[in-house]
């Protein structure tokens, strides 16, 4: 009011000065007054006050404006004289707080002072009240020593043991001070908490402040602990309990728990946790108290969850150093609430969205071993257990990606992610894989597959299991593989042979449950692929465990395990996806054992499945494999066939080429006898895609021979759709319409002249006719028939010198003698050139079915067929055939029941190549990674993978270049690896002569009765020895092994033709010569000379011997020197 009155005398002393020139005439007061009163655009009155009659419009416009400014003049005046006002007030207030907030902690300090100057304690009153004035100037940055000192007095006080006047809590009792008591209690202890958040726990001096207000939040939020409470009784515990949780709710309100979520993730998500063991219990109990208070409330629950059990490696950390907190937790029967909450899919949905991917990570880790607490909890909540943490695992899925993008990051678990990763949580990560690791654990797998691994025997024997403790874990100075070795021979010791009996529900108790988890552990093994390999080692890891998963499979269902599952194929119900589920899991389990075995575990010990188990198995995974291709299943784009079929699938190639190398199945065992070939073929010609698969998946269902025929029929496809380019126009073959090719090769350096003529031809032109012409070593072109003859020399010649291991493009194996490309083959100038050329050459021999005699190591012919890129590969089984003894080094070292770090072993391998020790080391900083039980699986598989892969991978990368340029990488999916060697090299069976004879033509005059024929066949079949039939079939068509289709398909046919004369006077048949042979006339006698071959046409020339004898001992003698043009 007193302002308001004061502008209004301003306003008159405005307007009286206004008016000062009117104070000597009373009528010109007079007539201001009215001139003020009246309407300023009364022009009448304006000329009548200023005697000046009619004005013109710009004076009466000029008027206006002057009277429009001076009105905002005054309005302004007025708007600065109001701010001024304003601006004095909050100066004036803000020094009279200031001056208030500096006596009041003056009065502050003094009384601290006075405290630690006196023995004597304070009453409560007085704490109070110091209290009220230090909250009411409490400023966070400033106050904090001040704070500090109050929070130590509030303890102090709660110490004292006489007086009860002292206790702070005391004043609860006064009703006079009662509500504002407890006002100040919950502003001390949200000030406590806001500070928590802020501190660091790596600092010494933080963690001085951190023990402080916990323990002002531990002593003032539990009544039980107070002196006043023992005093007075229990009746009076009741309502200070009452005070204790009403002071919690309202932490809980204003953010208890992310201030102890934010300070717990400071101090534990990293690679040293910073809180010790006072500190950590003090703050897990602070957080578990308002749970306990609300008895477990959804509300609680869910903040508790959220914020607490989200933190990473929670219950690691608390079984590291405060081991008596999961006391606390099994004491209140933590875990069964938590998980009964959890099961509520809105809340379980709720925590996963809050949480987002990497926390709900971190909160399944600390579920999984909060779980492990109780086992007979977990026995009794099996199957809410599994949903849980497959529903936490799906949802994690979500933010899995398959590759590197702008918008993913890596994580160590996950892979490639949707999320960015903190840092602190990246440092936390290996103790959360390592709680991750307890789902896989010993004690886990045993109570979740209790129902399986309880299992009887069949023999009323009890399982091998039951000799361990219950609770064993993995020892981590034990080696692993003796491990597993020790466990597979007892479980093998007392197990029968299991095949599909059929009988047990597949809606009984114990099928749901053991579905749900196998689905749990399906799921982790897509979701936290990072690990996926520690999932599957753990799983396999427990003897009895596949063995009687395989028993419970083949129980299933009234017909046992293969009608039930090719039913859930047909369906899409939520049963037969958890059985196919269980299936999944136990392929993907399975072959991840049989690759880490060697064939003395897999063949003589046995370990793990008989092979009568195996044969049985694979059986059942071939017929399941087909009905899904056939059936055409897989052709539907649902991911979780797609995923059943690579496990299934891949568990069977694992199966096959294993029986490839070293054979345990019955003949035709992996053959589909109701598939014929003739349908598929047709299939195949009208384009139907099961047909494409089921080439593509499982060839080995079709006989191998109808394969050839199907491989033979495509290239004969491919060459008549050759279509040529305007290059080679001119040189086109007008009876085939297939490129031609000519090319001049000097005999003298045929490998230069082929390399550098052909190697730069397009695959079209190499997949044509090629002609060649040789050149002597006098300059001169030599006479040669124009047909394929010339050519097969010429190829022949190739192989051989770029095989030869002289010329370092291969080397032989130790032992068998098998090729492979040479680590040293860069001492040539453009080897990688070179290698592509034996490809294109390889390759053109097998796509014109040309058989060569070059043995390849298998190792490299699996390269080539790129069954090294697919997943069940393993390099160590194919090492013998690179070097055996090398091998049986590393069995030994994966036998070696010892400590392996004393062998002095690092990650890396040294060499002398050509003089020089050279070092390669085997994973980055591998010269210093020493090798131990832990590790030593994985040293042997990354030596065998350099051996066989990394040294000669450019070398073998240009080979296959060049040979997939003409052969279809689908047409060696086709065979395995011996087959494949069989297309090169020929057959490897007994050779059929009577087939051979069959297909022979003669000329010279010899016919199939020809006295010198008849002869001829009796000694190959009767007389020659197996390796001598051999020689004979390399000495006239340059290979020991028969084509695979038989002598029907060999190119050029095999001839015979009579000679009279050796070869360099030889012009020919001639009437006389043919006359001649045909009535067994000779010249002279023959006896002399020796039988020649012209390999490059398959020609056996033979002289007319008088006697058998003299022919078997002229042939046995050429064929064992292979004579050629030069001895005859």
């Amino acid at each position: 009011m007193s302002s308001t009155r004061g502008l209004k005398v301003l306003r008159r002393r405005h307007w009286y000065g206004n008016l000062s020139c009117y104070k000597t005439c009373p009528w010109n007061v007079t007539a201001a007054w009215i001139k003020a009163l009246s309407p300023l655009n009364s022009v009448s009155r304006d000329a009548e006050m200023f005697g000046a009659g009619a004005q013109s419009q710009s004076t009466r416009a000029e008027f206006l404006d002057r009277a429009r400014v001076a009105r905002e003049e005054r309005r302004g005046q007025r708007d600065r004289e109001r701010a001024a006002i304003k601006i004095q007030a909050l100066v004036r207030g803000f020094l009279c707080r200031r001056c208030i907030a500096r006596r009041t902690r003056h009065e502050v300090d003094e009384f601290f002072s006075a405290q630690e100057a006196s023995p004597a304690k304070k009453n409560a009153l007085c704490l109070f009240k110091i209290g009220q004035k230090l909250l009411f100037i409490f400023n966070t940055a400033e106050d904090i020593k001040r704070f500090e000192k109050f929070c130590r007095h509030l303890l102090s006080s709660m110490e004292e043991d006489n007086d009860s006047k002292v206790w702070y809590v005391s004043l609860a009792l006064s009703k006079d001070y009662m509500l504002r008591w407890i006002k100040q209690l919950k502003d001390v202890l949200s000030i406590c908490c806001s500070y928590l958040k802020k501190l660091k726990p790596e600092s010494i001096l933080d963690t001085k402040q951190i023990t402080l207000f916990l323990t002002v939040l531990v002593t003032f939020t539990d009544a039980g602990g107070w002196r006043m409470v023992r005093v007075k009784g229990d009746t009076f515990k009741i309502s200070m309990n009452l005070i204790c949780a009403n002071v919690m709710g309202h932490l809980n309100q204003k953010g208890l728990y992310p201030d102890l979520q934010i300070l717990m993730t400071n101090g534990l998500a990293r690679v040293v946790p910073t809180l010790n063991k006072a500190t950590l219990t003090a703050v897990f109990t602070v957080a578990l108290r308002p749970v306990v208070a609300a008895k477990f409330s959804e509300n609680l629950l869910r903040s508790f969850t959220l914020h607490v059990l989200s933190v990473p490696a929670l219950v690691l950390h608390l079984s590291n150093i405060a081991p008596e907190c999961l006391n606390m937790m099994s004491g209140h029967d933590l875990f069964r609430k938590v998980l009964t909450f959890l099961r509520q899919k809105d809340y379980q949905e709720d925590i996963c969205i809050c949480l987002e991917g990497t926390m709900s990570l971190c909160l399944l880790g600390n579920l999984i071993m909060l779980a492990l607490l109780n086992e007979s909890l977990l026995e009794e909540e099996t199957e809410a257990f599994s949903s849980l943490v497959t529903s936490v695992l799906t949802y994690c899925q979500k933010y899995v990606l398959q590759k590197k993008s702008n918008l993913t990051h890596w994580h160590p678990v996950l892979g490639w992610f949707a999320q960015s990763m903190d840092y602190g949580l990246n440092e936390a990560m290996p103790a959360v894989t390592k709680q991750l690791q307890s789902l896989w654990g010993i004690r886990m797998i045993r109570v979740l597959f209790r129902d399986v691994l309880t299992r009887k025997l069949a023999e009323g024997q009890e399982p091998a299991l039951a000799t361990a403790p219950p609770t064993a874990a993995v020892p981590n100075d034990k080696p692993v593989k003796s491990m597993f070795r020790k466990a597979f021979r007892r479980s093998a010791a007392v197990r029968s042979i299991l095949r599909p009996v059929g009988g047990k529900r597949v809606d009984s108790p114990e099928v749901q449950r053991v579905c749900g988890v196998c689905v749990l552990y399906q799921t982790a093994l897509t979701t936290l692929t990072q690990i996926r390999l520690q999932i599957l080692t753990g799983l396999t890891y427990l003897d009895d465990l596949l063995p009687k998963l395989w028993a419970f499979i083949c129980e299933l269902g009234p017909q046992g395990g293969l009608a039930l599952f090719l039913e859930c194929l047909s369906s899409d119900t939520e049963d037969s996806r958890c059985l196919l589920a269980m299936l999944t899991l136990f392929c993907d389990c399975s072959r991840h054992l049989i690759t880490i075995l060697d064939d003395i575990e897999l063949y003589e010990e046995q370990v793990s499945f008989k092979l009568e188990e195996l044969v049985t198995i694979s059986s059942f995974l071939n017929t399941f494999v087909f009905k899904m291709i056939w059936d055409g299943i897989l052709e539907s784009e649902k991911t979780d066939r797609s995923q059943l079929f690579a496990s299934v699938h891949s568990w069977l190639m694992t199966l096959y080429e294993r029986d490839c190398r070293r054979r345990f199945a019955p003949e035709d065992h992996w053959l589909k006898k109701d598939l014929k070939a003739n349908v598929l073929f047709s299939e195949l010609e009208k384009g139907k895609k099961r047909a494409k698969l089921l080439l593509q998946h499982i060839p080995h269902v079709l006989p191998h021979k109808d394969r050839v025929v199907l491989f033979r029929s495509m290239v004969a496809k491919e060459k008549s759709s050759l279509v040529t380019g305007n290059q080679i126009v001119s040189l086109m073959d007008l009876n085939h319409g297939a490129p031609i090719t000519h090319i001049t090769v000097r005999r003298s350096r045929m490998l230069e002249d082929g390399y550098e003529q052909l190697s730069r031809l397009p695959p079209n032109s190499l997949k044509g006719t090629i002609r060649v012409k040789f050149i002597n070593d006098l300059g001169m072109d030599e006479a040669g028939i124009d047909q394929d003859g010339v050519f097969k020399e010429f190829l022949e010649e190739i192989i051989k010198k770029v095989f030869d291991p002289e010329l370092n493009l291969f080397k032989i194996t130790i032992g068998d003698e098998r090729l492979y490309p040479s680590p040293t083959s860069y001492v040539h100038e453009n080897h990688l050139q070179l290698m592509e050329f034996v490809g294109k050459m390889l390759g053109k021999a097998v796509y014109e079915g040309i058989v060569v005699d070059v043995p390849f190591a298998p190792f490299f012919l699996s390269q080539v067929r790129g069954v090294h890129t697919s997943m069940p590969y393993s390099s160590i089984d194919e090492l013998p055939s690179l070097d055996a003894e090398f091998y049986k080094n590393l069995t030994s070292i994966k036998r070696y029941d010892g400590d392996v770090s004393e062998l002095g072993l690092t990650f890396s391998y040294e060499e002398d190549i050509m003089g020089k020790l050279v070092c390669y080391e085997l994973c980055p900083g591998g010269k210093t990674t020493l090798v131990t039980n832990e590790n030593k699986i994985s040293y042997i598989h990354m030596l065998a993978h350099h051996r066989m892969y990394v040294k000669i991978k450019k070398q073998t990368g240009a080979f296959i270049h060049g040979f997939k340029s003409l052969i279809s990488p689908e047409w060696m999916g086709m065979f395995s690896t011996p087959e494949m060697q069989r297309l090169i090299a020929g057959d490897t069976g007994e050779i059929d002569f009577e087939d051979l004879r069959k297909h022979t033509v003669y000329y010279g005059g010899f016919h199939n009765n020809h006295r010198v024929i008849i002869w001829l066949w009796d000694i190959l079949t009767k007389e020659f020895t197996a390796q001598e039939r051999a020689m004979f079939l390399k000495f006239v068509t340059s290979c020991s092994r028969p084509p695979l289709l038989g002598f029907a398909h060999l190119k050029p046919s095999f001839s015979i033709r009579c000679v009279e004369v050796a070869d360099d006077q030889d012009t020919g048949d001639t009437l006389g010569s043919v006359l001649r042979g045909f009535f067994t006339i000779r010249k002279k006698e023959p006896a002399g000379r020796l039988p020649t071959s012209s390999t490059c046409f398959n020609l056996l020339k033979l002289p007319n011997y008088s006697k058998k004898s003299v022919l078997r001992d002229k042939l046995r003698y050429a064929v064992s020197m292979n004579t050629g043009f030069e001895l005859s």
